[in-house]
């Protein structure tokens, strides 16, 4: 059965969908395709704090151990920790076992070549292939891969992103989601020890709360907590770390799209945006290329998915780009999107503006936006069903030059996402309600 991969990875109910036999199956056709390039090699795993991480972690260990190769286990950690470990230590690979902010029952893996970039979707096909099927070697006696557990690594990440910003936070108040997932360890130690003043939440790493009413994916708790503490700014990680979010001292949000605004004109500030132009996606709000425009910066737009962000920055230069959803990818310092560096980043750039965020994120000339997420169990019929097609056709035209409509199935996730972009939320939630009730009953 073809089609494992998404967006990011392989992903589904861990134990149902993502089963044991499925993660060793996938790690044997990983391992294959590392041994017949390098020969006997090593891969760094890493994982989430969800109660089925160690289970799969151990199943894909197991896998690549069949394979001939060896794994090094670093336990809980930021996925753009394990990215940056796998290009900077002697490893042919990196693996991160997380659903990142989908819900505790779920579960996923990442893959990362010996650069720290994800695997490309020509690689992914070919692993499919292998795992359906594919005669694969097993080798026997002293040819079967080691396990070995080292934890080391996660120190030398932190130091990592200390010294990115050596002029320290002190003075700063800062709240801190941490979604009870991966970041619980390192990220509260990473602004104390650049001199914050930190307060926590949901920083115990328990995996059965991971992203439960907490994180980038519920930031209620997290603007509350700044209005409360007087904090200068909030920052909420997911499950994973890969992406943040961020809440300004008045409780606001500041997502994906206003911290690209804000770090675009700081890099531009520092001459440090040769091409003028940074990387976001088709659902990033038009203001934000009403903004950048204005600051003489062109917005390119890629497919949703940070490793399409990626791509098109690489293609073309870009040190910047990102995601609405929190996103963000400074290609100077990591190969993915790093939830960890873009809440320092935020930090940073708040203290060097002086000023407070709400006054930032009020340059913002954002148009109402409106998302609403469908089940739908059939999904991948959606470009073929033509009362669908019609009912888009029919917003699209009512929105006309007044805004924007767009329809995707989630990557990740049983769903359709609607997104809508015009003059007024009520007449966005009347067009979506619409369109959700078709595509709610074709594709169910």
């Amino acid at each position: 059965m073809p089609g494992y991969f998404g967006t990011d990875g392989v992903r589904g109910v861990a134990n149902q969908l993502l089963t044991p036999e499925l993660a060793v199956r996938l790690a044997r056709a990983h391992g294959s395709w590392l041994f017949r390039q390098y020969g006997r090699c090593r891969v760094l795993i890493g994982a989430d704090t969800r109660v089925s991480s160690s289970m799969l972690e151990c199943a894909y260990a197991s896998g690549l151990a069949s394979s001939g190769v060896d794994s090094v286990l670093i336990g809980v950690i930021p996925t753009p920790g394990v990215a940056w470990l796998t290009q900077q230590g002697d490893y042919r690979g990196g693996v991160m076992i997380s659903a990142s902010h989908n819900p505790v029952p779920d579960n996923g893996i990442k893959l990362f070549g010996e650069d720290g970039f994800k695997l490309n979707d020509e690689v992914s096909r070919l692993l499919e292939e292998w795992m359906d099927g594919a005669e694969l070697p097993r080798p026997t006696g002293t040819a079967v891969g080691g396990i070995e557990w080292q934890t080391e690594g996660r120190e030398a990440y932190l130091q990592h992103l200390k010294g990115l910003c050596p002029e320290g936070l002190a003075g700063l108040k800062v709240v801190l989601d941490c979604a009870h997932g991966a970041a619980c360890e390192l990220a509260p130690r990473l602004f104390r020890e650049l001199g914050a003043e930190v307060v926590e939440q949901h920083s115990h790493p328990d995996g059965s709360r991971i992203n439960v009413k907490c994180g980038s994916t519920h930031l209620q708790g997290l603007a509350e907590a700044v209005l409360a503490h007087g904090a200068a700014v909030g920052i909420a990680f997911d499950g994973d770390a890969d992406r943040c979010l961020g809440v300004d001292e008045k409780g606001q949000t500041v997502d994906g799209d206003r911290m690209l605004l804000m770090f675009g004109r700081m890099l531009q500030g520092r001459q440090e945006l040769p091409g003028q132009e940074i990387v976001a996606t088709v659902m990033s709000n038009f203001g934000l290329e009403v903004a950048l425009r204005e600051l003489g910066i062109g917005l390119v737009r890629a497919n949703v998915g940070d490793r399409y962000v990626l791509e098109e920055m690489k293609k073309r230069g870009c040190p910047l780009g990102g995601e609405q959803s929190g996103h963000l990818i400074f290609l100077q310092h990591c190969t993915t999107g790093d939830g960890l560096l873009c809440g320092l980043r935020l930090a940073q750039y708040l203290r060097l503006r002086g000023v407070a965020l709400s006054t930032l994120v009020g340059e913002f000339p954002a148009l109402p936006q409106k998302l609403v997420n469908v089940p739908a169990t059939r999904k991948e019929r959606l470009d073929q069903d033509a009362t669908i097609t019609q009912a888009i056709e029919k917003v699209t035209n009512q929105l006309g030059q007044r805004g924007r409509l767009l329809v995707r199935p989630s990557g990740t996730e049983p769903l359709v996402r609607l997104m809508a972009e015009g003059p007024s939320e009520s007449e966005l939630d009347q067009l979506l309600e619409d369109l959700r009730v078709v595509v709610a009953e074709r594709l169910n």
